[in-house]
């Protein structure tokens, strides 16, 4: 599979073609808009939320409730684009309505792609880079992960996400007793957390950050659960699944790093303390004492639950203004102030959910077909079974 997005933050709508999704698929608008809802939400979130109100259209690829094998369109409009009709509009302007209208940015604000973005293709005028760097963006990615996440659970593979750390604050009791457990309860926090405790003190902190004109980031995790042995690949670098999740979870705006079970805390450990032991029940087949690895080894699943946390930092649209420099006057001032979030790592666990769903489901069609949903559960049913006799 694959997929490009196109859009603008303060465009007409948010565009995603999805390629590759096999036919007799069950899909409905409402499967996408509940995570769109997700992803709007989260304590922390900006004033953009309460004008935005994402729905999506599906336009091609969907007959009467099932997918056709056919390019599916999906199209979310921007509500906000009604005061921004001449700003951004498509058609040519005079010289008297750009002076008028265009409010020409020649100023970049530190931590964004504005003036990287401005330098790279030539823009004077840097809202032509932050239009597209937007993380509105992301919208239709959850679009695109919803439809992944009803691939996984359509072949009994289930996916979920929360918030480990908001601001310096870590959650102490991460514990589940079930992936439902898990969603439920990370959907019943503002901050989508599943220790209480933590729970109000990350709200705490938002709030103060928010009141200091600041802003504060965090920690997310995505576990899957489900995945059949043999996901990815070991014979090419680019066929790895742990190397596809990672760039897509680096790929999400304001993401700065990204691990895969332990990850970094195996640096400091041995590797008795490293390595997960490999057992064997008639019932369940192969599968591992512990789960340090995040279920991957050598690029491929192993069969037990994939682990993957992603580092957000604090959002870098401040009312608390930083340093630049104007690239016309160059001019030291202060930077302009965008309307932005205080804390949107609640709503980031929401995208990480979608971009690593969109790969494992990628993995899996990959393995095992993608042409028709009935062939492709035969195919994964037989390798289960022979993956448990092996």
């Amino acid at each position: 599979m694959r997929y490009l997005t196109a859009g603008e933050s303060h465009g007409p709508q948010l565009t995603t073609i999805l390629e590759g999704v096999p036919a007799h698929l069950e899909l409905v608008a409402e499967d996408i808009n509940t995570d769109l809802a997700r992803r709007q939400g989260g304590y922390g979130r900006g004033r953009r939320m309460q004008i935005e109100k994402d729905q999506v259209q599906i336009l091609s690829g969907v007959r009467h409730g099932k997918t056709t094998g056919a390019p599916i369109a999906l199209v979310v409009e921007n509500k906000d684009w009604k005061h921004w009709t001449k700003i951004m509009g498509a058609e040519p302007i005079s010289e008297e309505e750009e002076s008028e209208v265009k409010r020409k940015l020649t100023r970049p604000r530190p931590g964004h792609a504005d003036l990287n973005g401005a330098i790279k293709y030539g823009h004077r005028d840097m809202r032509n880079v932050l239009e597209r760097s937007s993380a509105r963006e992301t919208t239709v990615r959850v679009a695109a992960g919803a439809v992944a996440k009803k691939i996984l659970r359509t072949f009994g593979m289930e996916i979920a996400g929360h918030v480990l750390e908001i601001g310096g604050v870590k959650a102490a009791d991460t514990d589940y007793t079930s992936i439902k457990d898990l969603q439920e309860r990370s959907e019943a926090s503002p901050v989508r957390c599943l220790d209480k405790k933590a729970e109000k003190e990350m709200m705490n902190l938002i709030d103060e950050a928010k009141k200091n004109g600041d802003s504060i980031g965090g920690v997310v995790e995505v576990i899957v659960e489900g995945a059949p042995i043999g996901l990815g690949s070991h014979v090419h670098y680019d066929r790895k699944l742990d190397a596809k999740i990672a760039a897509a979870v680096m790929s999400i705006n304001a993401f700065k790093g990204v691990e895969i079970g332990i990850g970094f805390e195996a640096a400091s450990r041995p590797g008795s303390e490293v390595h997960d032991e490999i057992l064997w029940s008639e019932e369940r087949g192969y599968y591992r004492k512990t789960n340090n690895l995040g279920g991957l080894e050598g690029g491929m699943t192993n069969g037990m639950p994939i682990v993957v946390r992603g580092v957000m930092k604090p959002i870098p649209t401040l009312y608390k203004p930083l340093q630049s420099v104007d690239i016309e006057t160059k001019e030291t001032f202060e930077a302009s102030i965008e309307r932005s979030d205080s804390c949107a790592v609640p709503a980031a666990s929401v995208v990480a959910e979608a971009v690593v769903a969109w790969e494992v489901a990628n993995a899996l069609l990959e393995t095992f077909g993608s042409d028709q949903v009935e062939a492709i559960a035969e195919n994964i049913e037989r390798h289960n079974e022979q993956a448990r006799l092996f």
